[in-house]
Formats: structure tokens, sequence, C-alpha cells
């Protein structure tokens, strides 16, 4: 990937001033069930509740991202919180082009962390990753039209809003839209002063 980093993988947690970042460990299982099986986080995702054993295996596939070294990879990191400890919800970065270096930031909160900010203030740590570390171009983020939350963080995160495909997927027994948005390494900088 051209202006890669020699950062792959990630080794030390990333702190903000309430929470810190740091790859899945497997006894984070309660915490992610938490989340994963609860109707109001999945509303809007392509996947339903999830059974104890569909959790078990998302957890897995989280454990075993911790690097991005190639189209595909994806780097899955807890978000904690830092006054109690406690696994509030998770963040990815997910590497969609080398050549055109862009990747995709998702994001999960558990419902009863939702509105403190900490989506966008991991989300900030997540963008600097993307950019510093690894050199991306571009980054972007989607989200179903009616999760207003999701796309109030994702303009709080400084991503420009580019596209609203309307009725674009069918989902969950119905026709669903989507909002893009994007982010250039450019901008990133430029915002960071």
């Amino acid at each position: 990937m051209a202006r890669r980093r020699d950062r792959s993988r990630l080794t030390t947690p990333l702190e903000t001033e309430r929470l810190f970042l740091r790859p899945f460990v497997e006894g984070d299982f309660d915490a992610l069930f938490s989340y994963q099986s609860h109707p109001d986080v999945v509303r809007w995702l392509y996947w339903d509740v999830r059974s104890e054993d569909q959790v078990a295996k998302s957890l897995q596939e989280k454990l075993l991202g911790t690097e991005i070294r190639g189209e595909g990879d994806v780097l899955s990191l807890a978000v904690i919180l830092n006054e109690t400890g406690e696994l509030v919800g998770d963040f990815v970065l997910h590497l969609l082009s080398e050549e055109h270096r862009t990747a995709e930031i998702g994001f999960i909160v558990h419902p009863d962390h939702q509105g403190r900010g900490y989506a966008t203030e991991a989300g900030r740590v997540l963008l600097r990753i993307a950019f510093e570390d690894y050199g991306f171009h571009r980054v972007i983020g989607r989200t179903e039209a009616r999760n207003t939350g999701s796309a109030r963080v994702l303009a709080k995160l400084g991503m420009r809003r580019e596209a609203h495909l309307v009725e674009n997927e069918w989902v969950k027994g119905e026709w669903q839209s989507e909002l893009a948005y994007a982010i250039l390494e450019r901008e990133w900088f430029a915002a960071k002063g």
C-alpha cells in the first residue's frame, strides 16, 4: 500500500480523555453479547439480534482483527471507559482498496452509553490511525439514512456527506436508504492544524 507507515499491528492501548481503545480479548464476550443481542443496536445493521453462538463467532473474528496488512483486513478495537474499565462499544477500520488507499470506519456503542460523545471521541482516534499510521488517502463511513445518531457522529468527525442513496438495498424485509460520508487525508490534517 502506498505511503503505508511501518506500524501494521496495534500493540498498546490508545487513550483519550475518557476512553482507551484496545484489541479485543476473550474476556470481552459478556460485554459484546450485551449489545450485539440488543434490538436497538441491530436495528439499522445488516444482521439481526445475535445468539450466544453468533456472538462467540463475532468475538473470534474481532480477536483476529489486530492488524491491517492488505486489502480486506479489518482492525477491530474495543472502546473502554477509563473511569470504570467497562467495554462500551467497538470500532472497526476496514481496508477497502490498497490501490486507492481507501478504508471504511464503522462503530457500535451500547445504548446505555450513547449520547455522551464516546463515538466521536473514539472515532477521532480511529481516523488518526487511518491517516497518520496507515497513510490512507480517504476514509468513508456509511449508515442507514434513518440512523440519525450515526450520521451525526460521522459529521462531527469532519466527514462530509457525499451521497444519499434512496432505497438502494433490500434489508430485513424492507427497502433501506444509505448515507455515505467521507474525509480525505488532507482534510484531516488541515482540520487538525
